[in-house]
């Protein structure tokens, strides 16, 4: 069984946060929760709530142990993306690409 939480249109860039989702997949959770509050990148603040959410959802919708608990899946999809104009010299427009993503979390159980 997995309890799953998601985080849409949180406006950081995938790139950034599948870094820090390589750290902790197949970690348990309190040892996940030691490496983002100890990480320094911007995508621990979002990952850090969006794992709460997982424990808290596993504990109340399916009853299961918070200290067995292991991050089972992660992954993140690029999503909507924002376009932007920045003037340039002589009239010109460059694009700016403001990214969103798609973040889901799941943990189960450790057998």
């Amino acid at each position: 069984m997995e309890a799953k939480a998601y985080l849409k249109y949180a406006r950081i860039s995938p790139r950034k946060v599948s870094i820090v989702l390589d750290l902790i997949r197949g970690k348990d959770v309190a040892t996940a929760m030691a490496i983002l509050k100890n990480t320094n990148k911007i995508a621990c603040e979002y990952l850090e709530k969006l794992l709460k959410s997982a424990v808290a959802n596993a504990e109340n919708n399916f009853g299961m142990d918070p200290s067995k608990l292991v991050v089972s899946t992660c992954f993140v999809c690029p999503g909507p993306t924002l376009k932007r104009i920045m003037p340039r010299a002589q009239g010109r427009a460059y694009r700016i690409l403001k990214r969103t993503s798609h973040v889901t979390l799941a943990v189960s159980e450790k057998e």
